[in-house]
């Protein structure tokens, strides 16, 4: 084994691990962490691949697991089938835009997050209004998911404002990733970004990344809720600016 390789394993554990604290935390966000982590030391493509796969295994758990908490079809198909169709349009902005605006693009997705989750973080949205904006929303987010690795913005955001139990919020949230994996990985395939050995490490990595989810949800019980949000944001605000200065 290279010192190149192990210094590559090494980083993606600690990207995967910082993701799986995060997600074992609050049940989603682990890409918040590990894509911008990984695109600093690598780049914003390699780190789209490799988060491609763990990206999907686990959602397919939660969906099968939660199925009968899912929200009605007249919301969750319309959100899935349409961030599948911007998941077919950010993997060709990946594919095609230049190298260098493209931490741009995962910078801006995280400062994004990190306004909404500051100026308004009590946003209610009701659930009829919630079915008429799916589509363009679901468009955003499985565009934002392709092209920079980082949904969340749009995804996380619109479902959070709905104010949706936890046993409805997982299965949704899960079946909207299955269906943008199931474009991006063929895709990611296709344009000769998903070879054998990265495929490898994707899957390598669901390991610290499940290991770490119970450490995160034993943080969240022991600290409180607005000072784990605090220390979240601001690392991401660290991961962006680190970005930011790269690109330039």
């Amino acid at each position: 084994m290279t010192l190149e390789l192990i210094e590559t394993i090494t980083v993606i554990a600690i990207g995967f691990a910082l993701g799986g604290i995060l997600k074992g935390a609050t049940g989603v966000g682990a890409p918040i962490i590990a894509v911008p982590l990984l695109a600093i030391y690598f780049d914003v493509r390699f780190a789209i691949v490799i988060f491609s796969i763990p990206n999907i295994l686990p959602n397919i758990w939660q969906a099968w697991a939660y199925r009968k908490t899912l929200l009605p079809l007249r919301f969750v198909v319309p959100f899935t089938l349409a961030g599948m169709v911007g998941a077919a349009c950010g993997t060709w902005v990946l594919a095609n835009a230049p190298t260098d605006l493209l931490p741009l693009g995962v910078a801006g997705a995280v400062l994004l997050y990190i306004g909404f989750r500051l100026l308004r973080p009590h946003w209610v949205l009701p659930y009829p209004k919630a079915v008429k904006l799916a589509p363009p929303v679901g468009f955003i987010a499985g565009m934002l998911q392709t092209a920079s690795g980082l949904s969340a913005p749009a995804s996380v955001t619109f479902l959070s404002a709905m104010k949706l139990d936890r046993a409805a919020f997982i299965p949704t949230v899960s079946a909207f990733f299955i269906g943008l994996g199931v474009v991006q990985i063929p895709m990611l395939i296709g344009y000769g970004f998903l070879t054998p050995e990265r495929a490898l490490l994707s899957a390598a990595a669901l390991i610290p990344l499940t290991a770490a989810m119970p450490l995160g949800a034993r943080l969240v019980r022991h600290l409180p809720k607005e000072v784990f949000d605090r220390v979240i944001l601001g690392l991401l605000a660290i991961l962006a600016i680190k970005l930011l200065v790269t690109a330039f």
